[in-house]
C-alpha cells in the first residue's frame, strides 16, 4: 500500500502544474508545422545540389541548390550539425521530402525591415542599378525598389529645357551606380512593389534652411537648370525657382534666351512655402509700366511685332519692355487672326484701353480683314518707326 501511494505521489501535479498544464504540453508535441511557417531546422547531410535537414519532431526536409544560390547564404559555409531558419515551402514535393526555403525566410526579414522604415519614417541609403524613363531602379535591404523622377530632390532631379524625353533618359542615367538617401513613400509585400522617394527627406532638411530667409532677402546663386515655365536657382543648398514670368517685364517665351545654366545670378524672395522658394529678377528692374502712360495713351497708334498666339488673341510687342493684347474678337475667328497677321511681323494697331496697374494695354489691328491691307494712318509721335518695338533687340 505504501508503493502505491507513493507511484500516486508522482503522478501528482507538483510546484502549481495542474493537469490541464501537462495535458497542454503533451497535445503540443503533436502540433506540426504547415506550409509558410518558418522553423529550426539541424543539418544532416550536404550533398552537390541539395542539403538535407531534420525539422524536429516532423519529417527530413530539403534545400536545392538552385534556392540556396539566391539567398545570402554560402552553401560552401554549412556543414552538419548547423541550425538553420528555414521556411516550409511544400509539405511534400515530388521525392516526398519536405521542401524548404533559405531566401523566403531572409525576404520576410526584409520585408520587416521596410515595414519597420515606412513606419518610423527614417531614411535609408539605397544604390541606384537603372533608369528609365519613369526614374530609376535601386536595391534596398536585397528588394527591388523604384524611385520615380518625380521624387527626386531638386539637385538630382532632370531639369531639361522642352521636357525632351531622351535628354531626361540621359540625365537619369547619369546617377546610375551612385547612392541616395530616401525615404519609403510606399510599399505592398504582395505585389514585391516598393516606391522610395529622395525628396521627401531633403524637404525637412530644406525647410530647417529656409527659416533663415524671409521675403524680400536678396540671394546670390547660380542658375542649376532650364525648363519650359521657368529657371532653378542653387544657393546654400537650397535650389529655388525662377518663374518665366519673373524672368522678366518683357515676354518671354524661353527662358534660355535670357540665362544659361551656370549662370551666376542676385535674385529677390517673393515667396516660402514649406520646402519651396519663389525668385524673381524682374523684381530687381525698374518696372516699366510705372512710366508707359508718359509714352502711350489710349487712342496712340503705334507699331507692334506679333510675338505670339494663343487662344484670346496675339500678343503684340510695342516696344522692349511692353506688350499689349489683340483679343481674338478683334479678328472675329482665331482662324481669321492667323490668317490676317504673322508671328514676328510689325503691324500699326490702336490702343484701345491702358490700365497700368494691372498690366494690361488692349490693341486693335489697323487693317482691312477683308482685303487683309494696312488701314491707312499716322503712328503716334512716341513710337519709332526706324526700329519698332525694339525689334534689332
Amino acid at each position: 500500500m505504501e508503493n502505491e501511494a507513493n507511484n500516486l505521489a508522482v503522478a501528482t501535479p507538483k510546484d502549481g502544474v495542474t493537469m490541464k498544464d501537462l495535458l497542454q504540453e503533451k497535445s503540443n508535441l503533436f502540433v506540426f508545422p504547415k506550409a509558410g511557417d518558418t522553423v529550426a531546422a539541424r543539418v544532416i547531410e550536404k550533398g552537390r545540389n541539395r542539403v538535407f535537414v531534420d525539422i524536429k519532431a516532423f519529417r527530413t526536409g530539403v534545400i536545392y541548390k538552385g534556392e540556396m544560390e539566391t539567398s545570402n547564404v554560402n552553401i560552401q559555409d554549412i556543414k552538419p550539425g548547423d541550425m538553420l531558419m528555414v521556411k516550409i515551402v511544400d509539405l511534400e514535393n515530388k521525392e516526398g521530402l519536405v521542401e524548404v526555403s533559405l531566401n523566403e525566410v531572409g525576404l520576410d526579414k526584409a520585408w520587416d525591415e521596410v515595414r519597420a522604415l515606412k513606419a518610423s519614417g527614417e531614411t535609408a541609403e539605397v544604390k541606384i542599378t537603372g533608369a528609365n524613363r519613369g526614374g530609376l531602379t535601386a536595391v534596398l535591404n536585397g528588394l527591388a525598389a523604384f524611385l520615380p523622377a518625380s521624387q527626386l530632390a531638386s539637385g538630382n532631379y532632370p531639369h531639361v529645357e522642352g521636357g525632351d524625353k531622351e535628354e531626361i533618359l540621359k540625365s537619369l542615367k547619369k546617377l546610375v551606380g551612385q547612392s541616395v538617401t530616401v525615404k519609403i513613400i510606399d510599399f505592398d509585400q504582395k505585389i514585391s512593389k516598393i516606391i522610395l522617394s529622395e525628396k521627401a527627406q531633403v524637404s525637412k532638411e530644406t525647410e530647417t534652411k529656409l527659416t533663415g530667409y524671409a521675403l524680400g532677402d536678396m540671394i546670390s546663386g547660380e542658375i542649376s537648370g532650364l525648363v519650359d515655365f521657368g529657371a532653378f536657382v542653387m544657393f546654400n543648398g537650397i535650389e529655388g525657382l525662377i518663374h518665366i514670368s519673373e524672368i522678366g517685364w518683357q515676354l518671354v517665351e524661353k527662358p534660355s534666351d535670357f540665362i544659361k545654366i551656370g549662370d551666376k545670378i542676385t535674385a529677390k524672395i517673393i515667396d516660402i512655402e514649406g520646402d519651396k522658394v519663389s525668385l524673381s529678377l524682374k523684381a530687381l528692374k525698374p518696372n516699366p509700366w510705372d512710366e508707359v502712360e508718359k509714352k502711350y495713351k489710349k487712342g496712340d497708334v503705334v507699331m507692334g511685332v506679333v510675338a505670339k498666339f494663343n487662344p484670346f488673341g496675339a500678343f503684340v510687342k510695342v516696344d522692349s519692355e511692353i506688350q499689349g493684347l489683340a483679343h481674338v474678337s478683334e479678328f472675329k475667328t482665331y482662324q481669321d487672326m492667323v490668317a490676317a497677321v504673322e508671328l514676328n511681323k510689325a503691324y500699326q494697331f490702336k490702343i484701345t484701353l491702358l490700365e497700368p496697374k494691372d498690366y494690361k494695354m488692349a490693341l486693335q489691328p489697323m487693317l482691312d480683314l477683308e482685303t487683309g491691307t494696312q488701314i491707312e494712318t499716322i503712328l503716334t509721335d512716341s513710337t519709332n518707326p526706324a526700329d519698332p518695338v525694339g525689334l534689332t533687340t
